[in-house]
């Protein structure tokens, strides 16, 4: 099929793929708790088998979040070519953050203005999703006998760690047969994005012993020894990451280091319920604790990662008689990096030149995203994150997603299948 035959199919969808990425945007699938993550999935099923896919809805069933109030419903399309070949995967999350403050637009309304839309999810990541799916459509009806078959997923609570969308739907077997992966996560359309870095939240600890705030020497004060904690983190912990460099092609430049942050804390008696209007007690805080997110670079090993925390509590331990701690593991992801010439990133690459006449960028993720499960638990390497958007725009106040940006990206996914499934490949 020829490239700019492909091009002009999609840029004859414009109208649809603004109604359709729209059409997203104004569902408002809030995470959490997880709203209407079945109405979603409907609204994409509806279409995609008028446009010949088989649909699945799937209930990840036992997954973290999911209940009878709040389901995880994802879903997954099919669509076969004429004779065997690759499958390539678009996986997308249909879920969203938090709307917050500070809009100035309806962050459902799906606003066009210009040649933006706006609203929450817009960026992060349904014009990605919608890309997608007009990609697909272009070229199935364009090149009608391809080989091979083409998947599109809607998955649920990637906002949340993914485990009631990507990782319950490898942990099935859905990824087993898949050859490529495309996550339109929105990383730029001239950037490719190779995986990320690896997470570890942590929450610490420190035990003391209650007594009357008059009489503290009667007691022994957890905050005094989470503030011994934390100026060891000052003085020796943080000194040491930013020592360590990744040759990962981490974007922005501060993220090629090591990174913690100490997400949040909290010491003594609980913070009392709204409107309350008396003083707190006088005690000593018997507990404090801290919760701790350490980003680690692939260069590191996540034991010693680890082991580096236990060390540093121990040297305060060492400097305060009464000194008790305790360390308790909340979540960790390894690093993933799929290497510059697998054939999604070699594809890929090249479409990005045909489509926007500039060589692709290559960056890795400073934060995780879905990409994490299907290589981890769907043992699939040849995956990448590509699609429409600009990142900084993810999770903010009046977020948007540019139409040419989408349309620009559905190219570059329509020339990827083209050279993956087009029928004039060898094999």
């Amino acid at each position: 099929m020829d490239d700019q035959m492909l091009c002009t199919a999609v840029d004859a969808r414009r109208a649809d793929l603004i109604g359709l990425a729209q059409g997203l945007i104004r569902i408002p699938t809030l995470n959490p708790p997880g709203l209407n993550y079945r109405q979603i999935c409907d609204y994409l099923a509806a279409r995609l088998v008028a446009a010949g896919f088989a649909v699945d809805l799937i209930r990840a069933h036992g997954a973290p979040g999911d209940s009878d109030a709040h389901p995880r419903w994802n879903l997954v399309a099919r669509h076969y070519g004429s004779a065997p070949g690759d499958c390539v995967h678009f996986n997308s999350h249909h879920d969203v953050v938090e709307v917050g403050h500070g809009w100035t637009r309806d962050p459902f309304g799906g606003e066009l203005d210009g040649d933006r839309i706006y609203g929450r999810g817009s960026c992060d990541m349904k014009g990605g999703l919608a890309a997608s799916i007009i990609a697909a459509e272009a070229f199935i009806a364009t090149c009608p006998d391809y080989r091979g078959s083409i998947e599109i997923s809607a998955t649920a609570d990637e906002e949340s760690g993914g485990y009631g969308g990507v990782a319950y739907l490898a942990e099935q077997g859905h990824f087993a047969h898949v050859t490529h992966a495309i996550i339109p996560e929105p990383l730029h359309k001239d950037r490719i994005c190779l995986g990320h870095r690896g997470v570890w939240w942590a929450e610490v600890e420190t035990l003391g012993r209650i007594a009357h705030g008059s009489m503290p020497f009667l007691g022994d004060s957890a905050i005094r020894h989470m503030g011994a904690v934390l100026a060891e983190i000052e003085t020796t912990l943080y000194p040491l990451l930013a020592g360590r460099q990744s040759a990962m092609p981490v974007t922005p430049e501060g993220a090629r280091q090591s990174t913690l942050n100490i997400n949040s804390i909290h010491g003594g008696e609980p913070e009392p319920e709204p409107g309350y209007t008396g003083l707190p007690a006088p005690c000593v805080a018997d507990r404090c604790r801290i919760i701790l997110d350490r980003r680690f670079l692939i260069e590191e090993d996540l034991a010693a990662v680890k082991a580096e925390l236990t060390a540093l509590m121990e040297r305060v331990k060492a400097t305060r008689p009464t000194f008790r701690y305790e360390i308790r593991d909340l979540f960790e992801v390894h690093p993933v990096m799929t290497d510059r010439d697998a054939p999604v990133v070699r594809t890929v690459a090249a479409a990005i030149e045909k489509v926007l006449a500039r060589q692709a960028d290559y960056v890795v993720s400073p934060g995780t995203y879905d990409q994490k499960h299907i290589d981890r638990i769907g043992k699939l390497k040849n995956c990448i994150a590509y699609g429409p958007g600009l990142l900084h725009l993810a999770h903010q106040p009046d977020e948007w997603v540019g139409v040419q940006d989408m349309l620009d990206s559905a190219k570059v996914m329509a020339l990827t299948l083209n050279e993956l499934l087009g029928a004039n490949q060898s094999g």
